[in-house]
């Protein structure tokens, strides 16, 4: 059999174009993010750090951790759609200070206390990797964190926090933040930047 210049570089197109099987993220990757995500959430809490920087260093970490696109598309639900690029690129921003502010507020609540991770499992996309948090003259309770690589490395995109899901909640507040400004996008933004 001849092969022809033209059949040897179709053959190598098409070998070159032939799916290559993805990395999965597995478990131990899911839960070494989770670790360093605690590990330096548990450092900010046991720094003693006014508010304001324990604030900063919270936010810094859910740049480095979170998926923020991500949560923050989800967060603003269908009307994502119909918002501009640059309404979506400010409104990430101010979502990303928003939230952790919020959440990192939450874990001030944690001072003298210890964030635990704990087993992991593959939920369809994602791995769940749980932790306990360990609080002083209370009772334990927990937040399982979702980890996805979609972004092209592994982040969280979701936290449940003692069966509170992360995402609806965020999308029901700034839904109803949204529908308090008549649907102005622009208007959800300065509100959420407050």
């Amino acid at each position: 059999m001849i092969l022809t210049r033209r059949a040897a570089l179709g053959t190598l197109a098409a070998v070159a174009m032939a799916p290559v099987p993805a990395f999965a993220l597995s478990t131990g990757d899911a839960q070494t993010l989770v670790a360093g995500l605690v590990r330096e959430v548990n450092a900010v809490i046991a720094s003693g750090k006014p508010e304001a920087a324990m604030l900063r260093d919270f936010e810094s970490i859910f740049d480095r951790y979170a998926d923020v696109p991500t949560i923050a598309r989800y967060a603003l639900g269908a009307d994502a759609r119909r918002a501009s690029p640059d309404q979506l690129r400010r409104f990430t921003a101010a979502y990303k200070t928003y939230v952790a502010h919020k959440y990192g507020r939450r874990f001030r609540e944690f001072i003298g206390s210890e964030i635990v991770p704990g087993d992991a499992r593959p939920v369809k996309s994602w791995i769940e990797v749980n932790t306990s948090v360990d609080l002083r003259g209370r009772e334990k309770f927990y937040v399982d964190f979702h980890v996805s690589d979609k972004a092209g490395r592994p982040l969280f995109f979701n936290l449940i926090i003692e069966g509170v899901n992360m995402l609806l909640a965020e999308r029901t507040e700034i839904g109803a933040i949204l529908d308090s400004k008549g649907g102005n996008i622009d208007a959800l933004i300065a509100e959420i930047s407050r």
